[in-house]
């Protein structure tokens, strides 16, 4: 397989509901699919999820429609793909994670409730731009507030700028139940489309093991992401009023799925901080 990407036009509009509607134009998505027909791609994907569920389940559709009639091939999009993974896992109840504005991540949970999935609880951070720039352990943090909210079934990190791929496997460890990030689900749904696996153990959307349990799981050694062909338009913003990390705690490099949706501006950013583990290496010493 093989991965090829092309990026929507940049937008120097903060992130917001009339950003995520700007950035996901019919005509703009059109163009974009245009660009990546001479590979002859098996499948289309749009790597932003703001930009697909701002108008809802409707809004969605049309747009998938779109993409698919300017490359006669399948289209789809994060927020169909993070329905379709919540069906896949059985999950009618979730927490959601989110870096956006109240008014964005309303938009999320009516979009989700939409689809027939109960919101059980959300922290959200307020941003409006340099979403890639928050740190693993405030996803993590955000993640242990919303889950407490309720009795989810599963948790979604939504935001394909904001890394979160390489904390899946803990957070599944410690909160004992699925963790869906906006990353993980397209690509997993665009291999789906073309009749291929994506590769993550310990992760319940794509492992089966761990759907039994995490009690047995052990920390992977390393992440691994397939190839499929990927629209990206998650628009580059940053915080106005977010506490910062403590000093000892830089924010690591994106991981790979981070990446495909990050501006040249967030890889570089990035790429000068260092790496910080948020669990240790024995899983023995994982919080229960």
């Amino acid at each position: 397989m093989s991965l090829h990407l092309t990026r929507t036009p940049y937008v120097p509009v903060e992130v917001s509901l009339d950003l995520a509607r700007l950035v996901s134009e019919h005509q703009t998505l059109r163009e974009a699919v245009r660009a990546l027909t001479a590979v002859s791609p098996e499948v289309i994907a749009y790597a932003c999820a703001s930009g697909s569920f701002a108008d809802g389940r409707m809004g969605e559709r049309a747009m998938t429609a779109a993409m698919s009639s300017a490359a006669a091939v399948p289209a789809l999009t994060t927020s169909g793909a993070m329905l379709a993974a919540l069906n896949e896992i059985g999950a009618r109840r979730t927490a959601i994670v989110t870096p956006y504005t109240p008014s964005v991540t309303g938009a999320l949970e009516d979009f989700l409730e939409e689809g027939g999935i109960e919101v059980t609880g959300r922290a959200s951070l307020g941003l409006t731009r340099h979403i890639w720039r928050v740190p693993y352990r405030q996803v993590v943090e955000m993640a242990r507030i919303a889950v407490a909210q309720g009795s989810p079934d599963a948790l979604f990190i939504s935001c394909t700028n904001l890394p979160t791929y390489d904390v899946i496997p803990q957070l599944e460890a410690e909160l004992r139940m699925p963790v869906l990030s906006a990353n993980q689900v397209t690509v997993w749904e665009a291999l789906q489309r073309i009749g291929k696996e994506a590769v993550g153990p310990y992760q319940a959307l794509l492992d089966p093991a761990a759907r039994l349990g995490w009690a047995s799981m052990a920390p992977p050694d390393a992440t691994v992401l397939p190839d499929v062909t990927v629209l990206s338009a998650e628009p580059p913003g940053g915080p106005p009023e977010v506490p910062a990390p403590p000093a000892d705690m830089a924010a690591p490099p994106p991981p790979p799925e981070a990446a495909l949706a990050g501006s040249a501006q967030a890889q570089d950013a990035d790429a000068a901080d260092a790496a910080e583990p948020l669990w240790p290496d024995d899983p023995g010493q994982w919080p229960a």
